[in-house]
């Protein structure tokens, strides 16, 4: 027996005219959901932004959810319907993709007359999503429900699909979710490595500490000499941008801002007012917030919350790990934006972030796949680590990521205030769930896929982390995630030399293996200063006196070098008090040693362990501190 939804109302006005057809603020104000001053305002708004009705209603939360479906049924003479009065059949669930029916709001709803009746909350998108239908179904007709019931709808049918892709939906080669298997291949690998270095050391101490020396002070020389060219290359003007689009004002493309959250009920509610600020069309703009399913303390801040139409909970149901790229993942099923941004629970952006944004995307080419802001700190007076942390974003948000992007290097994305085209995001399979830095990750496999990424000067402040172990904490993951992300994209070198290119292999180097080497072996240079101090460094024996010449020069160096992308990070930062604190930063770099050690052992114990920075614990240093405006 074929299921039968309700049939169309066909009230008529006075002289007995149907109400197919009429404008859909018409039939509102005809209800008493709307008055003529409201309906005037709504409509100049819909025109000015080029955005449907119907979709600037429901994001401003000017009628009802019913009442703005029950007159576009109205207004387009087909069936209302609700999972209430006619539940959707459970048969149909395979016609179209849940993704696909989660963006466009559209749900194969029941058959009749040996028709299949699409529900759509919006019905300008009919055509498109009937194109997606297989060719099986010549004979389709359209309905209205709410978004809300179609997204329940296909959550109930389709969440522990959907989360299971999150987690494996990138192929293996480019995941990291094996890496903590001991294969015997790897075993024999290890063992071989480790009792090489063992007998090495026993039988040959001085040799293995030279090497190790050697080692450290090569790798901390490439590394200066990479910071110093990026430094260079950082001074040299912007190129120029895409030129202005012809034909006057482009559209305003649909953006989706996804903000995962996981034990954030001191900040979520903020969260809320500093998203509010933003300046960008509502009827264009939706925001995730994506919840994990057992985070009941952060759900129960924001039910407390009131959230305007446009921002809403996706609940990321539980799995087999719990990590931010794999809510992201989930997440991304449900935005239907062209553009997808990502920020984090204590961001708080430029309110006119998203209009510049959506303006760089309208001039730049298809290869440009990804924008990455600059991230900065509304408490950097909160104490001396809350300085240090400020004045190292502002070196390598201001100064060394331009330049290694100047330098055609592959970049490692900030993990917030960056934005995808959708196309680009899905054609790179998002994020990889297991992957603990996974911003960084995903700005390497971009390049591999042949995608750019774009540095714009779009602020977002945010909670810098001023708690010593929390630090060492989140540093611990940064750099787990940083070993992770190389060990991954240097499985099949020779493939990842194809997709990069020798220029930008060798970047790939430089910027993680920069990143990592000198920290692990900088204990072995901290010993000369000590040694100068009148300590005992027997490491070298009687050689140890006739390496201290070229071992203080490169030492001082380093600290050189240090100051130097300090001392211009600041400048080009609005923090110049802190231009002081930039003398002390050789007592701040250690603590990224610890970090790195830390990371170590859990690489072998626990590799997608997310060791998790909370937030809220410091406050903006005064009123408006929180509002970036200012470009680099």
């Amino acid at each position: 027996m074929q299921d039968t939804p309700p049939r169309p109302r066909t009230r008529r006005r006075a002289g007995g005219l149907p109400d197919l057809g009429r404008p859909v603020s018409a039939l509102l104000m005809e209800d008493g959901a709307l008055d003529a001053v409201r309906a005037l305002e709504a409509l100049a708004r819909s025109r000015h932004d080029r955005s449907p009705l119907s979709r600037l209603l429901q994001a401003e939360g000017t009628v009802t959810p019913e009442q703005l479906r029950d007159a576009l049924a109205r207004s387009h003479g087909v069936p209302a319907l609700s999972r209430q009065t006619a539940p959707p059949s459970p048969a149909l669930a395979e016609l179209l993709p849940p993704d696909v029916c989660l963006r466009h709001g559209a749900l194969p709803w029941m058959r009749r007359d040996d028709g299949l009746v699409l529900a759509m909350a919006h019905p300008e998108g009919f055509a498109q999503v009937r194109a997606l239908l297989p060719e099986s179904e010549t004979r389709v007709v359209l309905a209205l429900a709410n978004e809300a019931d179609i997204v329940a709808e296909v959550t109930d049918r389709h969440a522990a699909e959907m989360a299971l892709r999150a987690e494996t939906a990138l192929p293996s080669d480019l995941s990291c979710r094996d890496m903590n298997r001991l294969t015997p291949a790897r075993a024999a690998v290890l063992a071989g490595a480790g009792s090489t270095l063992l007998a090495l050391l026993f039988a040959a101490p001085g040799v293995f500490f030279a090497s190790a020396l050697g080692l450290a002070a090569a790798t901390m020389v490439i590394s200066q000499l990479a910071k110093l060219s990026a430094f260079v290359a950082g001074l040299k003007p912007l190129p120029p941008g895409p030129p202005e689009p012809a034909g006057g004002r482009p559209e305003t493309p649909t953006v989706s801002l996804i903000v995962p959250l996981h034990r954030e009920e001191s900040i979520a509610a903020t969260l809320v007012d500093r998203l509010d600020r933003l300046d960008y069309p509502r009827a264009a703009l939706e925001v995730l917030l994506a919840l994990e399913a057992e985070d009941r303390i952060t759900r129960a801040t924001l039910e407390a919350t009131a959230l305007p139409p446009w921002m809403r909970i996706v609940e990321v149901p539980p799995g087999g790990v719990t990590t931010k790229p794999r809510a992201l993942n989930y997440a991304l099923n449900f935005a239907r934006g062209t553009l997808i941004g990502i920020y984090d629970a204590e961001d708080s952006p430029a309110p006119d972030q998203l209009r510049r944004l959506a303006a760089h995307f309208s001039r730049a080419p298809p290869e440009a796949g990804c924008v990455q802001g600059i991230l900065d700190f509304y408490n950097p007076r909160a104490n001396w680590l809350a300085r240090c942390f400020t004045i190292e974003y502002a070196s390598w948000f201001r100064i060394l990521l331009p330049g290694f992007a100047r330098l055609g290097f592959a970049i490692p994305l900030g993990g917030t205030t960056v934005f995808f085209r959708r196309e680009a995001l899905n054609r790179v399979g998002g994020w990889d769930a297991h992957n603990v830095t996974e911003d960084a990750d995903l700005g390497v496999r971009l390049a591999r896929f042949g995608y750019r990424t774009d540095l714009l000067p779009l602020v977002t402040r945010e909670e810098a982390n001023c708690r010593l172990w929390p630090w060492i904490r989140q540093r611990s993951r940064w750099l787990k995630g940083y070993l992770i992300t190389w060990r991954v994209h240097m499985r099949h070198p020779l493939r990842c030399l194809r997709d990069l290119g020798p220029w930008r292999m060798l970047g790939l180097q430089l910027v993680f293996l920069g990143a990592l080497m000198p920290l692990l072996l900088a204990p072995l240079l901290w010993g000369f200063w000590l040694f100068q101090l009148g300590a005992s460094y027997p490491i070298l024996g009687p050689n140890t006196p006739a390496l201290l010449p070229g071992l203080t020069l490169l030492l001082l160096g380093s600290e050189a070098v240090m100051l130097i992308v300090g001392l211009g990070g600041v400048l080009r930062s609005p923090h110049p008090r802190l231009l002081l604190t930039v003398s002390t930063l050789f007592l701040y770099f250690p603590l990224a040693t610890i970090a790195l050690y830390k990371a170590l052992w859990e690489m072998l114990h626990r590799p997608f362990y997310w060791d998790k920075t909370s937030h809220g614990h410091s406050a903006p240093d005064q009123a408006g501190a929180d509002v970036a405006g200012e470009g680099p």
